[in-house]
């Protein structure tokens, strides 16, 4: 649970990271990473806020 919590907003730093990247250099690479880091990061956090919400409902 507590890697789950670190990963996610890491995962939006990169993304925020790989955007500046793109900003700076113009490269249309840096944004296809970037948009993939973001999706993956917003899948993990939906999941995770899934299996929260039915931990909580199943007590």
């Amino acid at each position: 649970m507590l890697f789950f919590r670190w990963l996610i907003p890491v995962l939006f730093v990169v993304a925020g990271v790989l955007f500046a990247a793109f900003m700076f250099t113009g490269n249309p690479r840096y944004k296809r990473l970037g948009m993939r880091v973001l999706v993956g990061s917003l899948l993990a956090a939906f999941g995770f806020f899934a299996v929260l919400i039915a931990i909580n409902l199943s007590q």
